[in-house]
Parts: structure tokens; C-alpha cells; sequence
């Protein structure tokens, strides 16, 4: 699964980075956000990625999440925060009143918009 999760990053990074450099990590501070988490699958390989990048630290921050996912998190992170973690969670959807999915479409005109 972990596998198949840094394909999709690598998807995603070619699609929105487009011609431009990679950022360096080395000895920053990678702060990695997720709409929520679940199997915490996802947020794994970025933590990963961000490792093998340099990255001089790692923060993962969530709005809701499984205690034992973020539990199981900050033995890869070197802090995991998350708003909500409530014990009994059966799907992230459930914490949104729109959880549709962000097209590539949209995360793209959002990178190449204005610099705020």
C-alpha cells in the first residue's frame, strides 16, 4: 500500500510542481497537512518523502483523526496534531459538510495564482 501511495504522490507532484525545481528540505521544518486520516497510509509516505528529502524535522497536522492512527504516527513524525480524535470514527467524510474531492484542476490554478 505504501507502494502504491508514493505512486500517486509522484502523480501529483510531476502534475502540480510542473516545471518547476523541487523545493529543498534539507535541515527545514516539513509541515505535511491532511484533511483527515484514517489508516494514516497517505501521511506516511509524505513523512517518508519529506525524510528522504533532508528534512530536518516533521509535522503532520490533521483536523480529526483515530487515536491509535495518531498514535502509530508519531513513530514516524516528530509531532503529529490533530483537532479531533475521537474513538469511535468511521469515515473522515463524516466530519465535513463537503468532502468532495479537489481536482487537479483546482490545486493547480490555486499554485499558480497570486503569491499571498
Amino acid at each position: 500500500m505504501v507502494h502504491a501511495e508514493g505512486d500517486e504522490l509522484a502523480r501529483r507532484e510531476a502534475a502540480y510542481r510542473r516545471a518547476r525545481p523541487a523545493v529543498s528540505l534539507a535541515g527545514k521544518v516539513a509541515l505535511i497537512v491532511d484533511d483527515g486520516l484514517a489508516t494514516g497510509a497517505t501521511a506516511r509516505a509524505a513523512i517518508e518523502v519529506a525524510r528522504a528529502r533532508g528534512a530536518g524535522r516533521v509535522v503532520l497536522a490533521v483536523p480529526v483523526a483515530p487515536p491509535e492512527t495518531v498514535t502509530a504516527l508519531r513513530a514516524d513524525a516528530d509531532a503529529v496534531v490533530s483537532v479531533e480524535t475521537p474513538a469511535a470514527m468511521a469515515a473522515i467524510g463524516q466530519w465535513y459538510d463537503d468532502f468532495s474531492q479537489t481536482s487537479d484542476a483546482e490545486v493547480v490554478a490555486h499554485l499558480e495564482g497570486p503569491a499571498r
